[in-house]
């Protein structure tokens, strides 16, 4: 499996990760409290170009992954902290696999605005990029028959009378092979076009094209795969961002996993979930209704809730 197979980073929220799924670039916030979860617990924020990790400096094996892809809002608000009393807190409220989930996060090291600053620029940066890692159809991305180009983003090659076969006549159109994507546009209209990242070539969406002559179509095969493979190996997302204050080797931050003595009871594992639940405004059980799908009283299900989709988010 490629690395691109396996990304995951940006796209899911997940808690409790192995030393190997922590494992991130350098970009890192010293001192933050994580109040929703593990209020009073010291602990480190990484900020990278996919997602935000947490984890406990006393247990780094209590850790939480927060994709930028599954965040909802951010915003800025008073929170009641353990360590601090009442201070300004990140407020982070996200969504995956139709669950939504609340993180609140304190810096420690007081006047320091780097913990607001940092994550809402580097969430922007994400979200305005969306074209190096997204399929896209019928973009602006043509102007003068040439190809917008992308920051970082390079043309290697420009093949044109590419045929589309996405219809039954088909359209004649112009090929950009590039370091980041696959781009066709029609010859006739411009604003009928694809975008297809190298991220997104693996994925479950067919594409058909037709080059002439058949050496052509060949070369421009070997060529994609090649980019492709340098892709693989060192990818571009399009997320820049640059700290104003350069951050320390990952190296030096890296706290050392200890294997705990003990058994972990796994039936366990579920309560970082109802710890970040956003729920709050329950104020009492929900009534008892029969279940016939497991034959007995349940608390009756919130709307857009599933039994289903509660086994998923368990699973």
């Amino acid at each position: 499996m490629s690395v691109l197979d396996a990304l995951w980073e940006d796209r899911d929220v997940r808690f409790d990760l192995s030393a190997q799924q922590m494992k991130t670039r350098p970009g890192d916030l010293d001192s933050i409290e994580d109040i929703k979860g593990n209020n009073g617990d010291r602990g480190r924020l990484l900020v990278t170009n996919l997602r935000i990790l947490w984890h406990s400096l006393a247990l780094p094996r209590v850790n939480v992954s927060v994709g930028y892809n599954c965040i909802l809002n951010i915003t800025t608000r008073t929170a009641n902290s353990k360590l601090r009393g009442q201070t300004e807190a990140l407020y982070i409220l996200t969504k995956c696999n139709s669950t939504r989930f609340e993180f609140i996060f304190t810096n420690l090291v007081p006047g320091s605005p780097r913990l607001f600053t940092s994550v809402m620029a580097v969430h922007r940066a994400y979200e305005t990029s969306k074209m190096y890692r997204d399929f896209k159809l019928r973009s602006a991305l043509i102007q003068n028959k040439q190809l917008r180009l992308l920051p970082q983003e390079h043309v290697y090659d420009k093949i044109n009378g590419v045929w589309n076969l996405s219809s039954d006549q088909g359209n004649l159109g112009t090929f950009f092979i590039t370091n980041v994507r696959i781009v066709w546009h029609a010859n006739m209209n411009d604003s009928f076009n694809v975008s297809i990242p190298y991220l997104q070539i693996s994925g479950g969406y067919v594409l058909g094209f037709k080059i002439d002559p058949v050496e052509k179509l060949q070369e421009s095969v070997k060529e994609i795969n090649s980019l492709h493979k340098i892709y693989s190996t060192s990818p571009i997302f399009g997320v820049d961002y640059e700290m104003e204050e350069k951050p320390q080797p990952l190296e030096a931050l890296t706290v050392e996993q200890i294997q705990d003595d003990v058994e972990i009871d796994s039936d366990d594992h579920t309560d970082a979930f109802v710890a970040y639940f956003a729920d709050g405004n329950k104020q009492q059980d929900h009534e008892p209704v029969f279940s016939e799908e497991l034959g007995l009283a349940i608390e009756k299900l919130k709307d857009g809730f599933t039994l289903q989709g509660l086994w998923e988010v368990m699973s």
